[in-house]
């Protein structure tokens, strides 16, 4: 295999940002964030620690060889109110960090807004109100007065999109808004502070200072299997509005000075247009040195009139998200490092004159610390197929001068918390050790050589064929099959990225276009009590995805002795190419039986017993631990359970994660055994409240038992929240229904069902997988 080298000059470094790695969120004067208030101080401190142990993680970008570190700084640090009284100490700081950067030969790049607003401003607005644009270029010019002259390339914002729409649209990000007309207001006003402070850094002296966006092609599920393939006529509409959603609504007022003709009606209808005045679009697209690009996934859609709006995509109902049939991070991301090429391609076409930086790519994996090292061997084989991606566009013509790696530290992901491993550097955050991963020690050989070596990748894929003779997956598996419909060139340039990358084709690639059922077999066991809806979730969007990815879908049912004989023999018959298993809530022994089989199967929830079988299953620990604090902090101490039937994993789970937490505060439990009804429910909670005078909460394992526990208190005449406050576990759709409203912890039953599908198509790829588990999330209400 040949060495990929990049350009004389190529730039090679790693990005953070100042909330997931700082800490010391209360010292030297920095002031409350957006992010602070949103996790309510569950992530924030102490990070990992950065604030203290900058020394020493710029010692080890020294050691790997990093050419360029882009940090973010953080506006309350510098500006506790947001504006007016300066914190010398925080600066200080940043003085600090870019004296040892460049002691280190190491240059610096300063991103001034990665999400971090301070509370201040956003009692006042925040991002709703036209203060704060003017705000951040005054923010801008303090932060330059102090370390201008040290820093050569500046970013104003990161992923702007995601702070809007995340942040104010789905409220799944900071602050936590649901209102698609804010949403809009303030990607708006996101833009504005952009223009102002590129003002403000040019009038100081800023030699290069541009913006970072989150860009993803937009495709139909089609063309994600064969990129040549036209969009069809009835999902055009559907694309070109994602398209503008997403990357248009920023690239074009940035880039043009103008935001796309077809964007203003729907923003208009949604928030109207009097927060965009005269002249704003002039300051917004003052021309810019440098675009930074963020690029993790593609988005796929399709027209599908029915389909509601995505909260995080304000107007955009018709339109059905859908899965993306390659392997996926541990994030549930789907991996297409084609995607990149594409992205750049036509960046290039149509913004020829912008240069281009990767300012963030990279993937969370399941990381495990072993005697000898992480051999974080996904992450390697992620990078590296992108970075192929890169070499390719830059052949093309695609002005990109650097790649910073996301990240250089694990680090709190956002929501996330914790639990996410983006970084080449593992932290164990109880000790705040650093440990090279093996991706640090593989990315610092290829800054050494300035590209990727003549080894061979220990996992080459078909993503790596395709990337490599920039083709689609769909044409190299015809290549490999043999089929006479490809062109000689085409074929030749295959077989030459096959013989370089030393690819041999597994039984799932040779047959991508020529399987022998491409059917997939659908199997429900009869749910319990409760778990109707999210059988419905699977049915539905298992569906949808398998066939948009050309797969004919069987459904049996596994509620009998004799349904499992039938449906073992019909799989080791090989009259399906892979399962999806919906299993019963108790013994199971379907699982193992269908494993034996050797057809690719995944499975939903955790299984009772270790299984081979990669499973998608919730946080249910992690969202008890969540509940539970909830009622810790605001005041709740002698908190009752109501947990119900034992024999269910996730039920274990969640009581497991809510005992964890009283034990932190030295609270002992009391647990109440339920069933599955709100009856039971009642009964139990009647229990805890005739057993403890002193009760004054109750977590339930279910909503249902919630619902029980209200029934309960108001039979003693108890106030909800102010003598007892309740919370419950899966935000069934009684649970807004209740009175009062019942606080409880979501379960993303969708993305449940989409990670199956993914997991799913990622096996019959051939691809090495592993289990995936979902966030859960708090849902408050008028209950606490």
């Amino acid at each position: 295999m040949r060495t990929a080298l990049f350009p004389e000059g190529f730039v090679w470094g790693v990005s953070t940002s100042a909330f997931q790695i700082e800490g010391a969120t209360d010292r030297d004067g920095r002031g409350p964030s957006i992010w602070d208030a949103f996790a309510g101080g569950a992530y924030g401190d102490p990070a990992c620690d950065h604030y203290a142990r900058h020394p020493e993680d710029v010692r080890l970008m020294q050691d790997l060889g990093i050419a360029a570190y882009r940090f973010s700084v953080s506006w309350p640090r510098v500006l506790p109110e947001g504006h007016g009284r300066v914190n010398g100490p925080g600066l200080d700081f940043y003085d600090r960090l870019v004296d040892e950067l460049l002691e280190a030969g190491i240059a610096p790049y300063a991103t001034l807004y990665h999400w971090d607003l301070p509370q201040a401003l956003q009692d006042g607005g925040g991002w709703t109100s036209r203060d704060v644009p003017r705000h951040f270029a005054d923010y801008a010019r303090v932060v330059y007065d102090r370390i201008g002259d040290r820093v050569d390339t500046w970013f104003t914002f990161n992923e702007p999109w995601v702070a809007a729409f995340l942040g104010h649209g789905s409220g799944v990000h900071a602050p936590g808004l649901r209102s698609a007309s804010d949403a809009f207001v303030s990607a708006h006003h996101m833009l504005l502070a952009h223009g102002l402070g590129l003002e403000a850094l040019r009038a100081q002296g800023a030699a290069r200072a541009g913006v970072v966006l989150n860009l993803s092609p937009v495709l139909t599920p089609a063309q994600l299997g064969d990129m040549s393939t036209g969009i069809p006529e009835e999902d055009a509409e559907a694309v070109a509005r994602i398209d503008a959603l997403h990357n248009r609504q920023f690239l074009e007022p940035l880039l043009r000075g103008r935001y796309p003709a077809e964007l203003l009606p729907l923003i208009e209808k949604t928030a109207g247009l009097g927060h965009i005045r005269d002249g704003d679009l002039d300051v917004i697209g003052r021309p810019i040195d440098l675009l930074g690009v963020n690029y993790y996934t593609p988005i796929a859609v399709q027209a599908q009139p029915s389909a509601p709006a995505d909260p995080a995509f304000p107007g955009s109902e018709g339109v059905l998200f859908c899965s993306v049939p390659t392997a996926v991070t541990a994030m549930g991301w789907p991996i297409m490092p084609s995607g990149l090429s594409l992205l750049l391609r036509r960046l290039s076409e149509e913004y020829p004159e912008t240069e281009l930086m990767i300012t963030e790519n990279g993937a969370d994996f399941e990381d495990v610390v072993t005697g000898d090292g992480i051999h974080d061997v996904d992450r390697i084989s992620f990078v590296e197929e992108h970075l192929r991606a890169l070499r390719t566009s830059i052949d093309e013509g695609a002005r990109v001068r650097g790649y910073l790696l996301w990240s250089l530290l694990d680090c709190v992901e956002w929501a996330d918390g914790y639990r996410r491993k983006f970084g080449i550097v593992h932290v164990d955050f109880t000790t705040q050790r650093r440990l090279l991963k093996d991706s640090a020690l593989w990315y610092r050989d290829v800054i050494m050589r300035n590209g990727l070596g003549a080894e061979r990748p220990k996992r080459p894929t078909l993503e790596t064929v395709a990337a490599r003779s920039g083709v689609s997956r769909a044409t190299v598996s015809r290549v490999v099959n043999g089929e006479a419909r490809v062109s000689p060139d085409v074929r030749a340039a295959v077989l030459r990225a096959v013989q370089e990358l030393g690819y041999v084709p597994n039984a799932a690639a040779r047959s991508l276009v020529t399987r022998r059922t491409d059917s997939v077999a659908l199997v429900l066991s009869v749910p319990r009590h409760g778990g109707e809806a999210l059988t419905s979730a699977v049915v539905q969007y298992v569906t949808s995805v398998l066939e948009g990815a050309g797969k004919q879908i069987t459904l049996m049912l596994a509620d009998t002795a004799e349904s499992h004989r039938r449906i073992i023999r019909h799989v080791e018959a090989r009259q399906v190419d892979g399962v999806v298993l919906v299993p019963p809530d108790g013994p199971d022994t379907l699982t193992e039986r269908l494993a034996r089989t050797g057809v690719p199967v995944v499975l939903l929830g955790k299984p009772a017993i270790a299984s081979l079988v990669p499973h998608v299953d919730v946080d249910n620990a992690g969202g008890a631990r969540e509940a539970t604090r909830h009622l810790l902090d605001r005041g709740r101490r002698r908190i009752g359970v109501i947990c119900g039937p034992m024999d269910l994993v996730a039920v274990q789970d969640r009581l497991a994660g809510h005992l964890a937490t009283l034990h932190e505060d030295g609270l002992r439990p009391v647990i109440a055994l339920a069933g599955l009804d709100s009856g039971s429910g009642a009964a139990a909670a009647r229990e805890l409240l005739s057993g403890d005078q002193d009760l004054d909460a109750v977590f339930a394992t279910s909503d249902e038992l919630a619902i029980g526990a209200l029934e309960a208190a108001r039979e003693k005449g108890l106030r909800v929240p102010e003598d007892l406050a309740v919370v419950g576990f899966g935000d069934i759709h009684a649970a807004s229904c209740t009175t009062p409203a019942l606080t409880t912890v979501r379960v993303p039953a969708a993305d449940q069902a989409l990670a199956l599908a993914r997991l799913l198509l990622s096996r019959l790829d051939g691809r090495h997988t592993s289990s995936v588990v979902l966030p859960t999330r708090l849902v408050v209400r008028a209950t606490t």
